[in-house]
């Protein structure tokens, strides 16, 4: 796997540990990104589950405007 090295504010870092309750500065940030993926995810499916009914081919035809 691919490594990536970043310079952080040492703060924002350890408020981060605190919150996550991790020890080490590596697992801090992982679990941040890791979170940030895991919400675009439920984001795309709760789009999807609300779009799905609009967009079934074998539904109504949408009724005319104007």
């Amino acid at each position: 796997m691919a490594k990536v090295n970043i310079s952080l504010d040492a703060e924002l870092v350890v408020e981060v540990m605190v919150l996550a309750g991790v020890s080490s500065p590596q697992d801090a940030v992982e679990a941040v990104v890791r979170d940030y993926i895991a919400r675009g995810h439920r984001t795309e499916a709760r789009v999807q589950l609300q779009d799905g009914p609009r967009r079934s081919p074998d539904g109504p035809p949408p009724l005319p405007e104007g």
